[in-house]
């Protein structure tokens, strides 16, 4: 299937129904009186959080996504018909930006309904207007207009570390020896183009997640290579690992790699740097002079760096390291847990008219 991360799409909720002006007129009823029914309301629109999709590729075929609008009111005092919600499917981790303003709307994190626009309300019939000093009211409300607008989707994915690093310095062999993923493994640049995900279980510690982020290079965040398109989903992980290759057959030194991957993430969005974050030499097996290495694990280590040495062909080091992310993650969680939910709602749009 195809990965399709971004999308632009128009969403409108419903429109409530008008309500209605009239009078009855029955026989035997002398005096009669007003009898017009209230609109319906208009349809909402829903996102709904779907474990079983991993793409927006049904929405880049399918960009109007309407609501039903409500069915006016009519005589004899009948309410007209609410208009059905619209309930839209996206992956977990999708979020929904104003497209002019790049306002956020909501986030989808959970298998559940999120509301992002309601309906109209709709308007009432004379029947609702008549009183004591006005018998036979001669108007009505027209319904409430629904929210109308162009918004765009991004899908970030929900791992809780992010394996970054440039085109061949091992990710997907790594992930493909902790988990079940079967990423593209070849000795070219770019194998990954797409986000691969993998659930990684080791004793002690609950699974966790690790995604194997597609190749950085300089200038991604400004669009060179994959560009940005893929570092966005690096924002919503617990803790970063710069894997650097040290085999001595990268195109930069593992020194220069580091800087680059660094200053990367920080261009992109400051907030990346501020994440829990590992190094890890890759392709330990291939090393025959261990002394610079061991001199860069020394300037990093002084620096903050937390340092290991990897091979995931003969799994050296690889248990030590997923101990230290499984711990990491467990933290990370737990911090979560500790925090207490924000549960802010958007209030309706203003408008006296249908105020009681």
């Amino acid at each position: 299937m195809k990965f399709v991360d971004s999308v632009k799409i128009h969403v409108r909720s419903g429109n409530g129904g008008s309500g209605c002006t009239a009078f009855r007129r029955e026989k035997y009823i002398p005096h009669g009186g007003p009898d017009g029914g209230d609109g319906g309301k208009g349809g909402d629109v829903f996102l709904v959080g779907d474990h079983s999709k991993n793409t927006l590729l049904d929405l880049s075929f399918q960009q109007h996504q309407h609501a039903e609008h409500g069915i006016s009111g009519s005589g004899s005092d009948k309410h007209g018909r609410n208009g059905e919600d619209l309930h839209i499917r996206v992956p977990l981790g999708t979020v929904v930006k104003d497209i002019e303003t790049g306002e956020v709307f909501l986030e989808v994190v959970e298998k559940k309904d999120y509301l992002l626009f309601p309906g109209g309300r709709g308007g009432r019939g004379n029947a609702r207007f008549k009183n004591s000093t006005n018998r036979s009211p001669e108007y009505h409300q027209p319904g409430e207009p629904g929210h109308d607008c162009w918004v765009r989707l991004e899908l970030k994915l929900m791992a809780d570390v992010g394996l970054v690093g440039f085109p061949n310095a091992g990710k997907s062999t790594l992930i493909s020896s902790v988990s079940h993923a079967r990423p593209k493994i070849a000795d070219y640049p770019f194998t990954t183009l797409v986000p691969q995900l993998g659930v990684v279980k080791i004793n002690n510690l609950d699974p966790f997640v690790i995604a194997d982020i597609p190749g950085i290079i300089s200038g991604a965040h400004d669009g060179r290579g994959l560009g940005d398109q893929f570092l966005r989903h690096i924002e919503r992980t617990a803790s970063l690992l710069l894997m650097l290759d040290v085999s001595g057959f990268s195109e930069k030194p593992p020194q220069e790699e580091y800087t680059t991957l660094i200053e990367e993430l920080g261009l992109f969005s400051s907030k990346l740097l501020e994440k829990s974050r590992a190094v890890a030499f890759t392709k330990l097996d291939s090393v025959s002079d261990f002394e610079p290495l061991d001199k860069l694990q020394q300037q990093l280590e002084s620096s903050g760096e937390t340092v290991f040495r990897v091979s995931s062909v003969t799994g050296d080091g690889i248990q030590e390291l997923l101990h230290y992310l499984g711990g990491v993650v467990k933290d990370e969680r737990q911090r979560k847990n500790d925090e207490l939910p924000e549960n802010e709602e958007k209030p309706l749009p203003e408008n006296s008219i249908w105020d009681d």
